[in-house]
């Protein structure tokens, strides 16, 4: 009798246990239909194999460069943002926003099917050797960099301090080419200079300051502490923030940057991700010390992502009129989530709001005030801010340059004038 009420006992768990069993396989089918990872890593298992096997060029082929290329691949194919960082690439990105690496103190771009010199950092192998923003990089060690990506020159030019490189560059202006051998070095990052691309920051007669951001790294707003620090010194009543061919950064810097200007509990800019997720929000201290400081931000279209932020940010909450050309419209937020191999993804993950939660992806930050220049007004002014390299043009090119005009500068220069005059007469007035 006992051992019948065991056996019994048994059955209906082994037949609950069997329903629930049931219940589970075709709950997992149906959420199979929709979405079952393992045929597609069988497919994928498969085709890595076929091309081990039988591809006409494989022999030295191993499993971990073809995992890496599709992998780069998956990521390129979500979004001109996202991408798969090999472990070379990661240091370089965090030497980029640490603020130091070994290479030759030269900022680069792609332009127009060309990789153009943008930046020429002062006290270092490049400016020692004469080279200049607007320069043509043509040549790496004597092979062309036709068709190369700038992380792949990149990656070329930048090595260990004290080893040599050579470069051959073209120069627009002079139509000259000529190869030059540096020795790589540690190169500091200066991410905020004044307008001669120095770091003096002088002020000018009637108390405007100027600095430029060229990108927002994690020395950023020390930098800028300092630049402040130096034009209150001097008398500063007002400030120009040019953000101009600033592609961006990091998150946390641009936000330091705007509570430097805004009172407490502001927002500065918020993210939104996947459809129900939490949005996530960014607000001001309110221990910045220039929250009355009169202020306009310059921007034109390289102005991208971590710029775009400070612009809208303080546009929406009317700290600063806006002067120049509408921004590039890259407001997504990219996540670096580090790999155990020492690589990362670079990530999509949300999009940036302004305050006023205006959308800046693809839509980018359209100045209150519109000023456009032409491209060879900005590569005149290029030259003639660039320390020496007047010197280097014939009479011709070097007038032109001299009388280059600055537009959205003098426009902000002026707004920021205007203002001071107003509140002068207020003043009297009272």
């Amino acid at each position: 009798m006992k051992r019948r009420l065991i056996l019994g006992s048994v059955t209906v768990l082994l037949f609950a246990h069997l329903v629930m069993g049931v219940q589970m396989y075709f709950s997992g089918a149906h959420a199979a239909d929709r979405e079952d990872p393992y045929p597609q890593l069988a497919l994928f298992s498969r085709v890595l194999e076929l091309i081990r096997k039988d591809y006409v060029d494989g022999e030295g082929l191993g499993y971990k460069d073809l995992v890496t290329a599709a992998i780069r691949g998956m990521l390129d194919s979500l979004d001109p943002h996202s991408e798969f960082l090999e472990p070379k690439r990661y240091d370089e990105l965090k030497d980029d926003t640490e603020g130091e690496f070994g290479g030759l103190g030269v900022t680069i771009s792609p332009n127009g099917g060309t990789i153009r010199i943008v930046d020429v950092v002062e006290d270092t192998p490049g400016e020692r050797a004469g080279l200049l923003a607007g320069d043509q990089l043509v040549a790496v060690e004597g092979e062309s960099v036709e068709g190369w990506q700038v992380q792949d020159v990149v990656g070329r030019l930048r090595g260990r301090p004290g080893t040599e490189v050579t470069m051959t560059t073209y120069r627009p202006s002079t139509k000259e080419s000529k190869e030059h051998r540096l020795t790589r070095a540690i190169i500091p990052i200066y991410t905020v200079r004044d307008a001669d691309g120095r770091r003096q920051f002088p002020v000018d007669a009637a108390g405007i300051g100027y600095v430029q951001i060229s990108q927002f790294g994690e020395k950023t707003s020390g930098e800028l502490d300092t630049a402040l620090r130096k034009m209150t010194a001097a008398g500063m009543r007002g400030l120009v923030i040019d953000l101009r061919d600033n592609p961006g950064g990091l998150l946390d810097s641009a936000i330091s940057v705007c509570d430097k200007f805004v009172s407490g509990d502001q927002m500065v800019v918020s993210t939104e991700g996947r459809p129900g997720s939490r949005p996530a929000e960014f607000r001001s201290t309110g221990r910045g010390r220039y929250q009355k400081l009169r202020l306009a931000v310059v921007v034109n279209g390289g102005s991208a992502s971590a710029s775009e932020i400070v612009a809208g940010c303080l546009q929406d909450l009317k700290r600063a009129r806006v002067f120049g050309e509408q921004t590039f419209g890259k407001g997504s937020v990219q996540s670096i989530l580090p790999l155990q191999d020492g690589s990362a993804l670079r990530l999509t993950t949300a999009k940036y709001y302004t305050p006023s939660h205006k959308v800046i992806h693809e839509h980018g930050i359209v100045p209150d005030s519109v000023v456009e220049m032409t491209d060879d007004e900005e590569r005149d002014l290029l030259l003639r801010r660039q320390p020496g390299a007047l010197d280097t043009l014939d009479a011709a090119a070097r007038e032109r340059a001299m009388q280059a005009r600055d537009l959205p500068l003098e426009r902000a220069m002026d707004y920021l004038r205007g203002l001071q005059m107003l509140a002068g007469q207020a003043s009297g007035k009272a």
